[in-house]
């Protein structure tokens, strides 16, 4: 309530001027006045708020030099999404993001920030805020009562741990004031700070993943001040940190790391690996290469490096290729090389995830985006095929034709093939100096059906975000793909069969939740049926299914072809598998509602909307006298509608007004070269009436933009023609 807000508010303030620690309450902030003050307003705004759309933009907003947010860990078990920014950690309720954020204010030091501003890294990378701060990039749950974050800290990155949870796991501990206003614990851990090198990258606008397994932290990081040294590392566990061979750039070569994930590969777990995927430069220096490659690599989880060779190395890491591209009618392949988001999809089998890439094309002159989808048994077949090797004159890659030593490269110790090989310390020389000089496959990964599963070129956005959602309907189960656009807005996609050769992509819906903002991140709560997009500016929650902005008809509803939505007799509402019999009417194969929508409404009636209700598939429009009675329609009616798989739909219904060429005449006046006539006023007619104000603009738009489509030859004709034809009236008058 509001009275709760505003008490809360002054509370704030009288700890301040009293000098008190704010450490007790649910934020932790900085004493500074301005942070208090910044804090009131959003509370305030919170409070007044009734808007479906997220406040909690808004409110990031008015937080001091605030800006990249990114979420980095959505915790569904008890229901808290974690945002970092620039010096700040933020905590929401993902049932409504709009509810009081728990923030955390974590800045770089003063000193070190002057330190940073000494090296010249001081320039801007927003609109107000530099480079010599602490940009939280990596928040990953340490155990059900802390957090384990990361953040550049100024060019010296810096770690710590955050206390959060249900105050009753947390602590008993809590002050009554405490626990009047939230239940939910989130703070710093007092004192402990740790190193963040290979960990989390120094410069902020070097992308960086990460993942915590076992206690042990595997990150894709640069550990340079001068963003030089790109690696994959893994740190803590009680383990020797390893790490990728330095300045080899057949390992990587300017990496910009995506995705980090660990995937199993067989039942014994010491076959375990992680993957991650990324983009880096090409070696091929040629025309006839892309200069941005996608990649997808690895490496076992049990790996402890070599003993005489790549020691504290990686000596399982392998790479390759994912290709995504499409030829067209003209037979020119169009290659989209540049990997932008990747969403794993889990399947029933662990093992074999669903792996949904989101390509660019490389360059701003032609503009495009893809997304395919491969397969855990396509890429496995790679890593388990041919290695890349550069030989001949010419130095070109060609396929590894020597002996293959034993274990065979980028095996896992203790696994599955190497059951007497209990550490990579245990491998030969042999096959670890073959790993060291031919980490490539020579073979790339193709998507599912060697063709991307959606494709957008000739557009002026480009695809910035992807995931996806798997949603049961009546009839099946479908993925739909929810796409961010550097434009700040989302689409909603669902790919269906539409014969065995060829896909149908239909745009179910487009939101903008940011202007003219990139979307960043995005994750999604099927629980909660919620979607969460940030962007530089701050973060908005939209709900997965609007069924109501289909329309009040079935019809309306089954032509959407939405899995989220059914009719149910009333309207179209979200639907949710039962196994009680129900009336739920839902086509979204073939969107027929004339199957479908017996006893109902067919006829789709509908008002002309004021923006598109969704994105209509493949169809025509037609124009023709309404088929209603006369008696229920003006004599001049005209409707639009639309005709999609076979059924009619009502889209618009307007009703024309017959000008009398006279009122036309007088409304548009005389053309310059013509001299002044007198003119007889038009015949008085009782079924004609003046049109009003914004008719006239219509009118004159209009006749101007006639007039403009002829040639010089055609608008002499045409004066010729009035004037001949105004004096055959003043004669008959």
């Amino acid at each position: 309530s509001v009275s709760v807000s505003v008490f809360f508010c002054l509370c704030l303030l009288l700890s301040l001027c009293s000098s008190s620690s704010v450490s007790a309450l649910p934020l932790s902030l900085s004493s500074s006045s301005v942070s208090v003050f910044f804090l009131c307003l959003c509370l305030l705004l919170l409070s007044l708020s009734s808007s479906s759309v997220s406040v909690f933009f808004f409110c990031l907003c008015l937080l001091p030099l605030s800006l990249d947010y990114r979420i980095l860990h959505m915790d569904q078990d008890q229901g808290r999404l974690y945002l970092g920014s620039r010096e700040y950690l933020v905590a929401l309720d993902m049932h409504n993001v709009n509810k009081e954020p728990l923030i955390i204010h974590w800045p770089a030091s003063a000193k070190r920030k002057g330190e940073c501003q000494m090296t010249g890294k001081g320039k801007q990378v927003g609109s107000c805020s530099g480079e010599c701060a602490n940009f939280v990039r990596m928040i990953e749950p340490w155990n059900r009562t802390h957090l384990y974050t990361c953040g550049t800290g100024a060019y010296q990155p810096i770690c710590t741990f955050i206390n959060r949870g249900w105050r009753a796991e947390v602590s008993t501990n809590a002050s009554p004031l405490t626990s009047l206003f939230c239940d939910y614990l989130f703070r710093l851990v007092p004192g402990y700070v740790d190193s963040g090198k290979g960990k989390c990258s120094y410069d902020p606008k070097q992308e960086n993943v990460a993942t915590l397994i076992n206690d042990s932290l595997y990150a894709g990081v640069h550990i340079d001040f001068m963003s030089t040294d790109a690696a994959l590392f893994r740190t803590m566990g009680g383990r020797t940190a390893i790490r990728t061979e330095q300045y080899d750039s057949r390992w990587l070569n300017e990496p910009v790391f995506v995705e980090i994930q660990q995937i199993p590969d067989s039942a014994e777990r010491n076959d375990d690996k992680l993957y991650i995927f990324f983009r880096e430069k090409s070696l091929d220096s040629n025309g006839a290469s892309p200069s941005v490659l996608a990649r997808v690599g690895r490496v076992c989880l049990n790996d402890e490096g070599g003993q005489k060779s790549l020691v504290n190395r990686w000596t399982t890491f392998l790479k390759a290729r994912l290709i995504c591209s499409v030829i067209g009618d003209d037979g020119v392949e169009t290659r989209f090389d540049e990997l932008r988001d990747v969403f794993i999809q889990p399947t029933q089998d662990e093992r074999n995830p669903m792996v949904y890439a989101l390509f660019t094309t490389a360059g701003s002159v032609f503009k495009g985006s893809a997304v395919c989808v491969f397969s855990m048994s396509d890429i496995r077949n790679v890593f388990n095929g041919p290695f890349a090797h550069k030989h001949g004159h010419n130095y070109q890659w060609t396929e590894y034709t020597g002996k293959i030593p034993y274990p065979r490269p980028g095996t896992c110790p203790g696994g599955t093939f190497t059951p007497g090989i209990r550490s990579s310390k245990n491998f030969t020389d042999e096959a670890v100096n073959f790993i060291r000089a031919h980490p490539l496959m020579f073979h790339p990964v193709y998507p599912i059906h060697r063709r991307p599963l959606v494709v957008r070129t000739g557009v002026d956005y480009r695809y910035t975000a992807l995931v996806v959602d798997q949603v049961d309907a009546v009839d099946g189960r479908y993925e739909v793909l929810f796409l961010g656009t550097d434009r700040g807005t989302v689409q909603k996609v669902i790919v269906l069969p539409k014969d065995p050769t060829s896909m149908e992509v239909l745009t179910l819906e487009e939101v903008e939740v940011f202007r003219v903002t990139a979307v960043k991140t995005m994750k999604l709560s099927s629980k909660r049926q919620q979607l969460y997009v940030s962007s530089d500016a701050g973060l908005t929650q939209v709900s997965l299914h609007r069924c109501g902005v289909y329309g009040r008809a079935c019809s309306d509803c089954c032509l959407a072809r939405d899995p989220y939505c059914a009719w149910d007799g009333e309207s179209c509402s979200a639907f949710t598998p039962s196994t009680k019999r129900r009336s739920r009417r839902q086509d979204v194969k073939h969107g027929d509602p004339l199957r479908q929508c017996r006893g109902f409404n067919a006829k789709g009636e509908a008002q002309t909307p004021s923006r598109p209700r969704r994105h209509r598939g493949p169809g025509a429009i037609e124009a023709q006298t309404p088929s209603r009675p006369r008696r229920h329609r003006g004599p001049d009616d005209i409707e639009a509608q639309f005709k999609e798989n076979n059924f009619k739909h009502t889209v618009a219904r307007v009703a024309l007004r017959i000008l009398d060429r006279d009122i036309v005449l007088a409304l548009t006046g005389q053309d310059e070269d013509e001299e002044p006539k007198t003119r007889h006023p038009p015949h008085p007619q009782p079924h004609l009436s003046t049109p009003f104000p914004p008719e006239i603009r219509l009118i004159n738009q209009y006749c101007q933009s006639y007039w403009d489509q002829l040639s010089p030859k055609q608008q002499q004709r045409k004066r010729t023609s009035r004037r001949h034809t105004e004096g055959q009236d003043q004669g008959l008058g």
